[in-house]
């Protein structure tokens, strides 16, 4: 039986990305092209297993029209799913492009706030379903409180399932040291976590295999922008340059690098190979517009490109 990665969402999203010829301060910005995705870190992820030909479940939080409009847009996609029903209204965040500058603006809301009982609920539903990996993904909406996925982390430990977690802030400070399998900040994020600056190559490495080496996660795959990723594992480091790709959308592209960099571990691949699928997955990400569509031919076709590791 294909090893099942269930994926949770407690702040999804719909993601709308246009662009547009400029983006001035009190002027109108008409935009173009407009494309809704069903968005948010595990809906991301759960999109892209599914691509990947992986056995997922995606939980989320759902609330309002904008709930149902992702509902809507994850069912067109055929991505299986588990809707708790909330009371407050899902978010929907905008991504515009503009093309006199070819810079990208994000604008994304905090999130409805979510009771007590709808988060627990969440909680409720991964435990009872069957899962081999948990992948917790994404922002806290307001009401979560920050040690949500070290509840998740401990639930998931105690079914002996392996638990993944890709977040920020005191929510991903809250869970270290609780059974996390891989862990998958930015550079940015990883040094919030450590509070401190890492000014060099080599004092970015040291850093990871502390984190890795002092047992608050087995694997650290820092994100390191047009630099590459770095993963740290017990044994060392391995750093990967970006692939040269052409660049139609970088959002969603830790998502898909997540989805991927999972499928493989789960499937019983080394962290390094596993690691080389996520940098070819999220390279064949932002290739695409929109949020998290990669191809899986591109992606088959950029890991042999990366050869061996």
């Amino acid at each position: 039986m294909a090893p099942r990665i269930v994926t949770l969402t407690l702040n999804p999203t719909v993601d709308i990305a246009a662009e547009a010829d400029q983006v001035r301060a009190t002027r109108k910005t008409r935009t173009r092209n407009e494309h809704f995705d069903p968005g948010g870190g595990g809906v991301n992820v759960s999109r892209v297993l599914h691509t990947l030909g992986g056995d997922t479940l995606a939980v989320i939080l759902a609330g309002g029209l904008a709930g149902a409009l992702l509902e809507e847009l994850m069912d067109a996609q055929g991505v299986p799913r588990h809707s708790i029903p909330i009371a407050g209204r899902t978010r929907m965040s905008l991504t515009v492009d503009d093309l006199s500058t070819k810079n990208e603006f994000r604008f994304v809301p905090e999130g409805p706030l979510v009771a007590e009982a709808e988060w627990r609920e969440a909680l409720r539903v991964v435990e009872a379903e069957r899962a081999d990996w948990v992948i917790a993904s994404g922002s806290l909406p307001r009401g979560v409180p920050d040690d949500v996925y070290a509840l998740a982390a401990d639930q998931a430990a105690r079914q002996g399932r392996r638990f993944v977690l890709d977040t920020s802030g005191p929510p991903l400070q809250a869970a270290l040291g609780h059974r996390l399998a891989l862990i998958k900040p930015s550079r940015g994020e990883f040094e919030t976590m450590l509070g401190r600056r890492l000014g060099t190559p080599r004092a970015l490495n040291e850093a990871a295999l502390e984190v890795v080496r002092s047992g608050a996660a087995e694997l650290v795959a820092v994100s390191l922008g047009q630099e590459g990723a770095l993963l740290a594992e017990p044994e060392g480091i391995l750093r990967l340059r970006a692939l040269d790709v052409p660049v139609h959308g970088a959002v969603g592209a830790g998502d898909s690098f997540l989805a991927a960099m999972v499928l493989k571990l789960a499937e019983g691949e080394s962290p390094r190979e596993a690691f080389a699928w996520g940098m070819a997955c999220g390279a064949a990400a932002v290739m695409r517009e929109g949020t998290a569509h990669p191809r899986r031919e591109d992606v088959e076709a950029l890991r042999r490109q990366i050869g061996e590791v």
